[in-house]
């Protein structure tokens, strides 16, 4: 239910309801779309649209639509997380991205979804159903269970206790399964997917901690379902994780930490 333009709601809250409606999938919007999208009066919402477009975080397009602009995207680069994240772990993608030429992602926890903060592709590989600031769910992506189980108790209840959509036929919804599988993730830090959220995908992912022992993104590599086995690929992709951890404090003798 979009927000509506209740008494008392500040300027500011205002500007940020219109300025996080855009998502990856719509990453254009007219104003009628921003102006129902948030619950705001159409001339309110052209107002503050005008100014956020005056200010740069905005811009028009030809046929009038409004995207994200430039200082705003540029802004969102500054992220220290995100950013120092994808920095160091640019070039163990690169590599794996070059013994492979699958896709190569970088993942983080967001809510109670996977976040994609950076993806190398290649022209021929599958097609999958998300981009880089795309999200993906936790319970059937390989990011996404290995960031779950290494989130502590409080989220895994609340996804595995709510309901687990199913994408393909293999996709595990079962909660007492997927707590097992997440206990795995756990001991071994990487996570195998086959074909749970996209058909014919493959996904072999592994973790990547900081200097104390937290789990802050999940690194993975998708493949075409027969194309290579995941096991062959699995000890690559975990001396990657274990590549990016070390470049942000973690040392074989700090232990992994849940939450």
């Amino acid at each position: 239910m979009p927000r509506t333009n209740e008494p008392g709601r500040s300027v500011s809250s205002r500007l940020l309801d219109l300025l996080f409606t855009f998502q990856p999938g719509e990453s254009e919007l007219s104003l009628a779309e921003l102006a129902r999208k948030t619950g705001l009066p159409h001339a309110t919402a052209r107002r503050l649209v005008l100014e956020l477009t005056k200010a740069g975080a905005l811009e028009r397009r030809p046929d009038g639509r409004f995207a994200v602009g430039l200082r705003l995207w540029r802004l969102g680069t500054l992220a220290p997380l995100t950013e120092s994240l994808r920095t160091m772990a640019q070039p163990f993608m690169e590599d794996l991205y070059a013994a492979l030429h699958q896709h190569v992602q970088l993942a983080v926890l967001e809510g109670d979804e996977a976040v994609i903060i950076e993806r190398l592709s290649g022209r021929r590989a599958l097609g999958l159903v998300s981009q880089v600031g795309g999200r993906l769910p936790l319970h059937c992506s390989g990011v996404g269970k290995v960031l779950l189980g290494h989130a502590g108790p409080e989220l895994s209840d609340r996804v595995l206790g709510g309901e687990l959509r199913r994408y393909t036929p293999r996709t595990v919804t079962d909660a007492d399964a997927l707590r097992r599988e997440l206990a795995d993730c756990r001991r071994t830090g990487s996570a195998l997917v086959r074909g749970e959220l996209t058909h014919e995908a493959d996904s072999i992912a592994t973790r990547i901690m900081n200097g104390e022992g937290r789990v802050v993104a999940s690194l993975s590599v998708v493949v075409r379902a027969g194309s290579v086995q995941p096991q062959s690929i699995l000890p690559s992709v975990i001396t990657s994780g274990l590549g990016i951890s070390r470049m942000l404090g973690w040392r074989p003798g700090i232990r992994v930490r849940e939450g």
